[in-house]
């Protein structure tokens, strides 16, 4: 018993005055306003969900899909799931680890040519009692990157349901200049077949036919590159929703226009980015693991102690597992004593590493603050601007009708008529675009604080802070 008792005897004493303080690190405190600087609010809305204030049935029919069949968040649930495996397996580690053996030969005497036939079976088994805090520390590091591949989950969903949004309203905005194309092109048409008849009657030079025409040719020469842009909005939203472009269920199913919000949850105040916008909670948690890096270096300055024990039976001789036992329970010391400063030179490394992630953490806090910053001041000067343009439409449809009245009549000229008609066109276009333009500027917005995009669980894989705890 005397090998059994001074091993455990050993890690008694020294797991009470080796085991190293392991550095805690959380999320630093940081002086945020009360509020943000910007002072548009969302009007209230029902539900949680902030697609849903546009009261687009498409648009929720989108999103919905792609949370559910987005091949990005799926990898990063498969992510999850690998750290979830790994955390098991730092835990194991604190566990008696136990294999077996077994082994077989024959010992030729050389001089009366006889031989002894040998075989022998058993269990091999140690046990790390975990004296300086090494093991604990690596849990401690794989818990925290869980906690962070579960909060990739929770960005994952925020950024596909932005994106999903910010591409539907792209679709929308294309279609809608489309339509725009379509009623400017008619219009100068109209206007270059009064130009011809005019230049038959020889009321008008040539020059004018010449200037509707080329009015008309430029109008028509966009439609390229709208059809480019619905393009590249419909092939983003068939890469989000994992289906090919030409899954006859993307495409929308009404004719509706730009989704128009009417209202949603509350944006919150700077202090609820830090406990709700999920990369920052990633970033926390990489600080996390970095303190607990520290605490794995630290560890390796104190001794370490493993228990190896073996149980074995000689196959051919009396079975004697007692003493079998007790002559094989031992205990190795590993005691550091010079290495040239390696250790202390990687606890140095893991410090420096922290600090970084306690700078990586503060510097994504800022970059959050700046977006939703910059994305409510964005929402109220495109609201500013649709006021703006609706006016320069009225005005310009006024001015278009008085001028080509005037033409008609000869008391004006062509080119104050052409003038006219492209302020019109280009007051409509600019109206569609400030439509999506606000639009998704509260797409942006609702992103950028981190709004929730789902029940808390996913296909009962844990999410944000649901990792399971030791």
């Amino acid at each position: 018993m005397k090998p059994f008792l001074l091993s455990f005897a050993m890690a008694a004493g020294l797991s009470a005055c080796a085991a190293p303080d392991r550095p805690v690190l959380s999320a630093p405190a940081m002086s945020l306003p009360d509020d943000f600087a910007a002072a548009y609010r969302p009007p209230a809305g029902e539900g949680e969900l902030w697609w849903k204030g546009f009261n687009d049935p498409e648009l929720n029919r989108l999103v919905e899909r792609a949370l559910a069949q987005n091949l990005g968040i799926a990898g990063s649930r498969e992510r999850l799931r690998s750290a979830l495996a790994l955390l098991d397996a730092e835990r194991s580690d604190r566990r008696l680890q136990v294999d077996g053996f077994g082994e077989a030969g024959i010992d030729a005497g050389l001089g009366d040519g006889g031989s002894d036939l040998r075989a022998a079976a058993g269990l091999l088994g140690s046990f790390n009692p975990d004296i300086n805090g090494r093991l604990s520390a690596e849990i401690e590091r794989q818990l925290s990157l869980t906690r962070g591949a579960a909060y990739q989950i929770a960005d994952a969903r925020r950024l596909v349901a932005a994106s999903v949004a910010l591409a539907y309203i792209e679709l929308k905005r294309s279609e809608e200049r489309l339509d725009l194309l379509a009623q400017s092109s008619d219009l100068q048409e109209r206007t270059l077949n009064i130009v011809t008849l005019r230049y038959e009657a020889g009321l008008s030079a040539n020059l004018d036919v010449r200037r509707a025409a080329a009015d008309l040719a430029r109008t028509q020469a966009q439609r390229g590159l709208i059809e480019l842009s619905r393009a590249d909005a419909l092939n983003s939203l068939s890469v989000l929703v994992g289906e090919p472009a030409s899954d006859p269920l993307l495409l929308p199913d009404d004719d509706g226009g730009i989704p128009q919000f009417a209202g949603g949850p509350p944006r919150g105040m700077p202090a609820d980015l830090a406990r709700r916008r999920p990369d920052l909670l990633v970033a926390e948690a990489d600080l996390a693991a970095a303190a607990a890096a520290i605490g794995i270096e630290r560890a390796d300055l104190y001794p370490s102690l493993v228990i190896p024990g073996q149980i074995g039976l000689d196959a051919l001789g009396p079975l004697d597992i007692l003493s079998s036992v007790l002559g094989t329970l031992t205990a190795a010391l590993d005691i550091p004593i010079f290495d040239g400063g390696r250790r202390r030179a990687e606890v140095r490394s893991a410090e420096a590493l922290a600090e970084a992630s306690l700078y990586d953490y503060r510097q994504t806090l800022l970059q959050i603050l700046a977006e939703v910053e910059t994305s409510l001041v964005a929402i109220q000067s495109y609201k500013d601007r649709l006021d703006a343009l609706a006016d320069a439409i009225d005005q310009s449809e006024v001015a278009y009708n008085q001028s080509n009245a005037l033409y008609r009549e000869g008391l004006t000229s062509l080119f104050e008529v052409l003038d006219v008609q492209r302020q019109l066109i280009s007051s409509r276009q600019d109206y569609v675009d400030a439509q999506a333009q606000l639009a998704s500027a509260i797409v942006r917005m609702y992103s950028a604080v981190g709004a929730p995009t789902d029940r808390p669980r996913d296909e009962g894989l844990p999410i944000a802070v649901e990792v399971p705890m030791e």
